[in-house]
């Protein structure tokens, strides 16, 4: 049991380190989109391109799945809450388990 809730936490972890990145994404995206940021900050858009090389193959199949939208990406939303649920089944399995 206790191997199970340790495999759980690790996940949890690796689920929370992956919305953070999507988050910090999201915020430089709405920097340079507005110009807070120049585009010219090479240190602020290496971290972009950084972050967007990780997440794009996660974010990609997404994104074919979802209707266009425009301007806006939903793409981020989604996987954050299907992060979330799969944390939650995982833990419903575990305590059942238990």
């Amino acid at each position: 049991m206790q191997a199970l809730y340790t495999i759980y936490q690790i996940i949890e972890l690796l689920t929370n380190v992956f919305v953070m990145l999507i988050i910090v994404q999201f915020v430089i995206g709405l920097l340079l989109a507005f110009n807070v940021v120049s585009r010219g900050n090479d240190f602020v858009l290496a971290i972009y391109r950084s972050i967007n090389s990780l997440l794009d193959p996660v974010l990609r199949p997404i994104r074919n799945i979802l209707p266009q939208t425009g301007a806006i990406d939903f793409s981020p939303l989604v996987l954050i809450i299907a992060l979330q649920i799969m944390l939650i089944i995982l833990s419903s399995i575990i305590r059942s388990v238990g």
